[in-house]
C-alpha cells in the first residue's frame, strides 16, 4: 500500500473485536517501533505487551478509572502496550536542556507512531492513550517509582470491517509555507 495511503487509512479505534493476535505479529509492530530514530540513538523506550486477558482486564480496570474513565473501552483490546520512557543519552538530555525539548519524549512519539503504522500495516486498529492512572499501572506491572510511564497503546482488530469516517484536518495551505521572509507565519482563513 504506498505510504500515504496508509496514513490516511489509519484512524483511532475504540471498538474492538475479541480475536487474538499472534506474538509474532505484535513483534513485527514493536520491530517497527525499535527500528525508529531517536536523538543521539538513545532509544529511549521500553514496550511491556499485556496480552494476559486478566492482567490486561485488571491494568485496564484500575488504568481507566474515575476521572480516567473516557478511556475504558481499551479493555475491549485484545492487547494493551505499555510504552516506558527512558532517559536519553547524556549529549542528547544536554542538548535538550539547552533548548527547552524534552528529546525523549519525541523520540518515544517517533517510536510509537512507526508501531502504530505497522499495526495498520498488519489490519489491526489501535488508539495512543496519554490519560490514564500511571501510579495504577506502575503498581501493577511493578515498575519502579522513578520510572515513567507516558504512553499506552490499545491494539486489536476493529469490530466493523470498514470505518467511513472522513479525516478532519486543516488544508494543507493553513500548515504549509515555503521561504518564508523573516519567518512571518500567517495562517490562511
Amino acid at each position: 500500500m504506498p505510504f500515504l495511503d496508509l496514513v490516511n487509512k489509519r484512524k483511532s479505534t475504540r471498538r474492538y473485536s475479541p480475536q487474538k493476535i499472534s506474538r509474532e505479529t505484535i513483534d513485527r509492530c514493536i520491530e517497527a517501533a525499535r527500528l525508529a530514530p531517536s536523538a543521539c540513538n538513545s532509544q529511549p523506550w521500553r514496550f511491556i505487551v499485556v496480552d494476559d486477558e486478566g492482567l490486561k482486564n485488571d491494568l485496564a480496570d484500575k488504568a481507566f478509572s474515575g476521572v480516567y474513565s473516557l478511556n475504558t473501552f481499551a479493555k475491549s483490546a485484545p492487547v494493551l502496550i505499555v510504552v516506558v520512557t527512558e532517559p536519553s543519552a547524556y549529549a542528547a538530555r544536554v542538548g535538550g536542556y539547552i533548548m527547552g525539548i524534552k528529546y525523549n519524549l519525541i523520540d518515544i512519539g517517533i517510536a510509537c507512531e512507526h508501531l502504530i503504522l505497522q499495526a495498520e500495516q498488519e489490519a489491526l486498529g489501535t488508539c495512543w492513550l496519554g490519560w490514564f492512572n500511571e501510579k495504577a499501572v506502575k503498581k501493577i506491572l511493578m515498575l519502579r517509582p522513578y520510572e515513567k510511564v507516558d504512553v499506552i497503546i490499545s491494539m486489536g482488530h476493529p469490530k466493523e470491517d470498514v470505518d467511513n469516517r472522513a479525516k478532519t484536518r486543516k488544508p494543507l495551505d493553513a500548515i504549509r509555507k515555503f521561504n518564508m521572509e523573516f519567518g512571518t507565519f500567517v495562517p490562511n482563513s
